[in-house]
């Protein structure tokens, strides 16, 4: 008995440590695909913690089902981008129940995205099949051969006018899904308080009435400049440049003096007649540019965005006093204007290429634009839809903004050049010098120029 008692119990023992064994081992293989995935997620990660970044594939892996599914009805997509651009399930299901092609969304900080297709298409790998393109990063791009350029028929090229932007020697790289131009905006209850009639034609208008408004007490800084070390005060200057002179670059891509000498003497002398809060030198970009929200300046010529915002009580302060305008110019309204838009591109090292272009080509259509304008409130790339939207009322206080839609035009005389992001840095650095009083608009020009000069030699 005692014996057959030993060996069951050592029988049992024995069960046991295998059990115990095959439980650990499922519990590595779990720790090991949980710990694999992590660090897939985190390929390219610009050290910025996004909450909202649910996704499990940002590697660019394709599973060899997804290679299979390449060129064939139905499959898969990755898709990545900000939170503002992502379509909300009801229109991707009616995408999908379309096309039979699943969109596997991976919403990531716009921050982020950069970094990560970087990142991975180092590797040599598509961190999704359809990423978020913003303009400045065109070049970069374009130089590296990340993007699969697109096809794009004659009417899209005329109803879409930042097709543009997203254009090198002649390849579409991307299609623009929310539009930002630079529009005027000022604040006609003021112009009324100090005695002034008619809205500003030029910047030498722009410039006086702004000195009235000051000595009239009606408003202490009337010109809402972004003067900090940020991008916004380097796009402002080529706008600028751009709207006075009709020119911001030579054709070797080097500044045109004249053009950009002359746009930054006029913010110098803005700021020296203390025309310009002095918080907007160390302040955001859109911290100045909200300013005119609250009525504590005048004159903007910033985002489309903000002609929703002038409507809107949560954003603005002065509802029904702010209207938006073509842009002033040298001698009369200027003819140009210079737009900011973001876009979507499909990665070189998709597998999945034909799927994502149907998606793109479904997202950018007119009837999604303006269903996105809707459920995201993103602004129409395409001319005939924005003119739908505020021919019916959608889009409320829109003033100018269908007529200066219709002037965008890229400054760049080759498209975004591959160092835009080095030169744009040089540009705002050196602006901030001059705003803080440390060099004089001469010096900044000089600072400014020699480093572009030398970045479009190389």
């Amino acid at each position: 008995m005692y014996t057959a008692i030993m060996i069951g119990a050592t029988y049992l023992y024995v069960l046991f440590v295998i059990a115990k064994e095959e439980i650990m081992k499922k519990r590595f293989i779990s720790m090991f695909l949980a710990a694999s995935m992590a660090a897939s997620m985190a390929v390219g990660c610009g050290g910025k913690e996004d909450p909202k970044d649910t996704s499990s594939n940002t590697d660019g892996a394709e599973s060899t089902d997804k290679e299979d599914m390449e060129g064939k009805e139905g499959g898969s997509i990755t898709f990545m981008a900000p939170d503002w651009a992502i379509p909300t399930d009801e229109q991707l299901k009616a995408f999908t129940d379309e096309t039979g092609i699943e969109v596997v969304v991976n919403e990531v900080g716009w921050d982020d995205i950069r970094d990560k297709l970087v990142t991975a298409a180092a590797g040599g790998q598509a961190v999704a099949d359809v990423v978020e393109v913003d303009w400045s990063w065109v070049g970069e791009f374009y130089a590296a051969d990340w993007l699969e350029p697109l096809d794009v028929d004659d009417d899209m090229k005329d109803d879409m006018p930042t097709l543009e932007t997203f254009t090198k020697e002649g390849k579409v790289l991307a299609i623009p899904y929310a539009n930002d131009y630079r529009l005027s905006y000022y604040n006609t209850k003021q112009y009324e308080d100090a005695g002034i009639s008619g809205e500003p034609q030029t910047w030498d208008e722009v410039y006086q009435n702004c000195k009235t408004l000051k000595e009239k007490g009606v408003c202490d800084y009337p010109f809402a400049l972004p003067l900090n070390a940020e991008e916004k005060t380097s796009t402002y200057l080529m706008w600028l440049a751009y709207t006075m002179n009709g020119v911001v670059f030579n054709d070797d891509g080097t500044l045109n003096k004249d053009s950009v000498l002359a746009a930054l003497k006029y913010e110098e002398n803005l700021i020296k007649d203390e025309l310009v809060d002095p918080t907007d030198k160390t302040s955001s970009g859109m911290d100045a540019y909200k300013r005119i929200l609250s009525g504590s300046a005048n004159f903007l010529t910033g985002p489309t965005s903000f002609v929703s915002k002038s409507t809107n009580e949560e954003d603005c302060s002065v509802i029904g006093e702010i209207t938006p305008i073509l842009v002033p110019g040298k001698d009369a309204k200027a003819t140009v204007t210079m737009a900011l838009p973001e876009a979507l591109g499909v990665t070189k090292f998709s597998k999945n290429k034909e799927d994502a272009k149907k998606f793109i080509e479904w997202y950018t259509s007119a009837e999604m634009q303006e269903k996105l304008n809707e459920t995201n409130t993103a602004i129409p790339t395409r001319n005939s839809v924005l003119k739908n939207l505020i021919d019916n009322g959608t889009i409320q206080n829109a003033g100018a903004m269908m007529e200066e839609a219709e002037l965008i035009a890229s400054p760049f005389p080759d498209g975004i050049p591959a160092y835009y992001a080095e030169m744009s840095n040089a540009m705002y650095n050196a602006i901030n010098k001059m705003a803080l009083g440390e060099m004089s608009a001469d010096e900044a020009y000089a600072e400014m120029e020699a480093k572009v000069a030398e970045l479009a030699a190389e």
